[in-house]
């Protein structure tokens, strides 16, 4: 026993030293221009490695312009975590699609990597003999109104620059701009020159159609003086010369809505977009009162998640349903943004049988094949079985009536239509009679049964829907022989409950609320010990003395 627990503690540590000894390898972006330099990092989180990795594979393909290492240490809920970085910079010598090949560092290897080297044009001369220059570009010249542009601005100098630099905001009046992530630096050889690159993108939605100008960007920085101080003795920092370079202004076509478009769906021009569903739990053993979370999402690329429409709701017979709050995001890739909507819903079936969930359908406009198209969930059908611990409705499905029973079943709405007469009659002469009686009894209450409003209020509770559950709360409480407040004046945890309730009504954090402190509160009300007859206990004498 002894052997084989040792066994399996050395192969414990032999699989967690396996785990924490993978090396992996990134890049900063998978897209570059001939003579740019990309950012190759390899991170280890194996402290008994020693050495840095063999670099040999990359000669072929890349040429190897620098080298750092960078080891840190986090800690992580109390556990420290030691992290070995090398930055490596590359230069790829063709064009093309280029593969980092794997590279090893003792025992482990990285994943190889592909990237893209897209051939330019030679920059004109005036540009590449100057010591800074600016450079600005869209990836097309033409776009749909609302439609998704990227701007690209480049900076490159061949001199050294003071950490005081500075570019004029992006403006544009008639357009919206989100900016593509933080700034990028890196190099690339011009003409024999090596050239450090800033590089910002920004992606640009015009709002109205006609032409579009990307006005001059302005970049001011100090360069550093590489001449010696004329004096020897002189201390302190070196004069520079300040120096500003615009780019030039930038015409983009904006087109109109096409025709074709329909009119009465949101306009959503998109390079791709995707629908999908999810359920939690699946619904393929949904039981009624069950509370099912359906989340839709959406994904376009080449749109901002603030351009996505919200989608049309469940509507089905059978179904309760509960919206949720909807969860924006924005992705950044190379290609600009891709935005994301998911709405969330949870939908409790009212009774058993078959539900019929309608198509869900949504019109875009493809802007890199330039037509109409749609993306949509095929409609489906829920089976809904009874729920033992609840009483439930009369099953979607009617049962088959024969044709011989239609006599006898008119002769039972006869014979009720008549009952009902009958009733009402005589409901109306006690009414008349009441009307000149005295008021000494509470009337009788109405409205939903007591078992109804409390199942309202446990789905209300499970599905966490703050403004849900106060409107059951308040339909439970005006069927209790006590207010909702002297309820909670002698019940400590349903007033803390009630606290939360509240707090999460009149607040920006009312999409966390969980309702099962409430639900739970509602039913540990312990009785009270008496209440008090409005009538008999008001120590006024009666009406009518005897």
């Amino acid at each position: 026993m002894t052997r084989f627990t040792a066994f399996l503690l050395v192969l414990l540590f032999w699989t967690f030293q396996a785990q924490a000894a993978d090396l992996v390898a990134s890049v900063d972006r998978s897209r570059l221009n001939t003579g740019e330099t990309v950012e190759l990092t390899l991170e280890s989180s194996d402290v008994t490695q020693f050495g840095k990795p063999d670099l040999s594979p990359l000669e072929p393909l890349f040429e190897v312009r620098g080298t750092r290492q960078v080891n840190q240490l986090t800690t992580i809920n109390g556990d420290n975590r030691a992290t070995t970085r090398w930055i490596i910079t590359l230069l790829p010598k063709q064009n093309g699609s280029v593969e980092i090949p794997s590279l090893q560092l003792g025992e482990v290897r990285s994943q190889p990597i592909s990237i893209q080297v897209i051939e330019t044009r030679t920059q004109d001369t005036q540009n590449t003999l100057a010591p800074v220059f600016i450079e600005a570009s869209l990836d097309q010249s033409s776009v749909y109104v609302q439609a998704q542009a990227i701007l690209t601005l480049r900076i490159y100098h061949s001199v050294s620059l003071y950490d005081d630099s500075s570019l004029t905001p992006l403006q544009i009046p008639d357009a919206r701009i989100e900016p593509l992530g933080e700034s990028r630096t890196y190099e690339k050889v011009i003409n024999g020159l090596r050239h450090g690159v800033i590089e910002m993108r920004y992606a640009i939605f015009p709002q109205h159609s006609g032409v579009l100008t990307i006005p001059t960007q302005v970049f001011s920085a100090t360069l550093v003086d590489a001449q010696p101080s004329q004096d020897a003795g002189a201390q302190g920092p070196k004069s520079g010369k300040l120096l500003r370079v615009s780019s030039a202004e930038i015409p983009l076509t904006v087109k109109a809505k096409p025709a074709t478009y329909p009119a009465d769906v949101p306009w959503l021009p998109a390079r791709s977009l995707s629908l999908s569903e999810s359920w939690s739990p699946e619904p393929d053993h949904a039981q009624v009162g069950d509370s099912l979370t359906r989340s839709l999402t959406l994904k376009a690329e080449g749109l901002a998640s603030s351009q996505l429409p919200p989608l049309p709701a469940t509507d089905a017979n059978g179904l309760r349903r509960y919206p949720d709050q909807p969860v924006l995001g924005n992705q950044n890739t190379e290609r600009g943004l891709i935005g994301s909507r998911e709405d969330r819903e949870a939908l409790v079936p009212a009774h058993s049988g078959s539900i019929e969930l309608p198509t869900v359908d949504v019109v875009w406009w493809n802007t890199f094949e330039d037509h109409l198209e749609h993306s949509n969930l095929p409609a489906r059908t829920l089976q809904v079985t009874n729920n033992p611990s609840l009483v439930v409705d009369t099953p979607a499905g009617s049962p088959q009536v024969s044709y011989g029973a239609d006599s006898e079943a008119l002769w039972w709405w006869k014979l009720s239509t008549v009952i009902l007469a009958c009733t009402t009659l005589l409901g109306f002469g006690l009414w008349w009679r009441a009307r000149w009686q005295p008021a000494i009894l509470r009337a009788a209450q109405t409205g939903p049964s007591p078992r109804t409003v409390l199942d309202d209020l446990k789905r209300a509770c499970q599905a966490n829907d703050p403004h849900a559950t106060r409107q059951a709360l308040d339909a439970w409480a005006r069927q209790q022989p006590e207010t909702l407040a002297d309820m909670a004046a002698r019940f400590v945890p349903l007033s803390d409950a009630l606290d939360g309730l509240n707090g999460a009504l009149y607040s920006e954090t009312g999409q966390h609320w969980q309702g099962e402190d409430l639900w739970r509160a509602t039913r540990a009300i312990p009785m009270a010990e008496r209440v008090q007859d409005p009538v008999g206990d008001s120590g006024l004498p009666p009406l009518y003395p005897k």
